[in-house]
């Protein structure tokens, strides 16, 4: 493969034999630092990625007063509530919709005031139940351009009257709202009750949420399918682990299936916090061999076995559409995915752009309200757009890796360097299978 400007272009590969290393968890990563930076005393985290999202987080924490402090792959983090500065102080959030999310509930909890703002695609994302919520505790927030969305300036303190403080949120949203008022509830006097006005699309995530909070001393959240319930309490600094990212793992993986071989992801074991973790199991479903265990994750196809179309509801991973949508240009049967309507509001429309952008490549993509359809197609190469969206790219990638006819020409990634808020070293990696 080679990277010419401002495409890469990627070269189809035969079957693999590959053991990849992928980041830690950034999901993991942001919910631990911030529960670092409000723990009173030191805490170290391991395998903390160096993707956009999380220097992001680790640039506001500083820029908070909290001292946090890169080591490689590990950050010391001195916390405490009480170090959060007195503003006025401006969080840059750049990209990264989690961080964003996070930083604004984190700043509830300091005097302000705190503005909060993000590059451009970030501003069009929507912010607005995060910021009624906090309102309804208490706390000014003014936005300084569109309601219910970036920048936002922030002040506290929470004005809370006695007893549990509840908040009504939908849960057909995005899960990183619920997660970013958990993170603070221990510090709510009397705790906080999220009552879910709407199914919850992304339990996951909001259980990944309380395992984090266990693990920093407050053990006692309870994520039921109505509300959830986290009691007063502080954190406690610890050494903290974080496990490897299982959205980054799925490219990988994905690519066994597409190309045939195996890959194995050390690391990422049958006991992982992650819901995307679950992906090979969709991979087993269309005809994967896959194996899970304590030390990793491996998937395998053999020579001759043709992927299988199925018809899923990705609620529990919807991350992962456009990995599966790549495995699906391969499959001999149609492959439908549902109940995932909301992720066009993330990075990019992840139904409408990824649909488009693989009709580039002449593949059979359909854009349904609630997901799409891919259907068994030739491909050919073609040059795709990422639309900033980092998971377009890599799911882009795996698409170019199994092009078998060199004669329909190579697909080619735009802006490659998108990848940069997650992985890094994506590209690297894809040369090294």
């Amino acid at each position: 493969m080679s990277a010419a400007g401002e495409t890469y272009r990627v070269t189809p590969r035969g079957p693999l034999d590959a053991v990849v290393e992928v980041p830690g968890s950034k999901s993991i990563a942001n919910r631990a630092l911030v529960c670092a930076a409000l723990a009173e005393g030191l805490s170290v985290l391991n395998r903390v990625p160096d993707g956009d999202d999380t220097e992001a987080m680790l640039e506001c924490l500083t820029v908070f007063g909290v001292h946090a402090e890169r080591c490689f792959d590990s950050v010391r983090v001195v916390g405490g509530r009480e170090r959060l500065l007195p503003g006025p102080l401006l969080l840059p959030v750049r990209l990264a919709g989690t961080t964003s999310r996070f930083v604004t509930a984190l700043a509830a909890l300091g005097p302000g005031p705190y503005t909060i703002d993000g590059e451009p695609p970030l501003r069009r994302r929507p912010m607005a139940p995060l910021h009624d919520a906090l309102a309804a505790l208490g706390v000014v927030v003014e936005t300084g351009g569109v309601p219910g969305h970036l920048p936002v300036t922030v002040r506290g303190p929470l004005a809370v009257s006695d007893g549990t403080a509840e908040i009504a949120l939908p849960g057909d949203v995005s899960s990183q709202y619920l997660t970013a008022l958990m993170l603070i509830g221990p510090y709510v006097p009397h705790g906080l009750r999220l009552a879910l006005t709407s199914p919850l699309v992304s339990r996951p995530y909001v259980q990944m949420t309380a395992a984090v909070m266990a693990a920093f001393g407050v053990p006692d959240v309870e994520v039921g399918e109505q509300r959830v319930e986290v009691p007063a309490g502080r954190y406690e600094p610890c050494v903290y682990e974080i496990e490897p990212d299982a959205s980054s793992a799925s490219y990988p993986l994905a690519a066994a299936a597409i190309c045939g071989g195996k890959v194995r992801v050390p690391g990422l074991g049958s006991s992982s916090l992650q819901g995307d973790a679950a992906f090979v199991d969709v991979l087993a479903e269309m005809g994967c061999q896959v194996v899970r265990e304590a030390g990793g994750t491996s998937v395998a196809r053999e020579a001759g076995v043709a992927l299988h179309g199925i018809d899923i509801d990705m609620v529990a991973m919807s991350d992962l559409v456009p990995t599966l949508a790549a495995v699906a240009v391969f499959a001999a049967e149609p492959v439908r995915v549902r109940g995932v309507g909301f992720i066009r509001a993330k990075e990019s429309d992840r139904l409408g752009t990824l649909c488009s952008e693989l009709q580039r490549a002449g593949i059979d993509a359909v854009d349904h309200s609630d997901g799409l359809t891919v259907r068994p197609s030739r491909p050919h190469g073609a040059v795709l757009a990422t639309h900033h969206d980092h998971r377009l790219a890599m799911a882009f990638a795996l698409v170019g890796l199994g092009l078998s006819d060199e004669s329909m020409g190579p697909v080619e990634v735009n802006d490659p360097g998108v990848v940069t808020k997650s992985w890094p070293g994506f590209w690297a990696m894809l040369e090294t299978l």
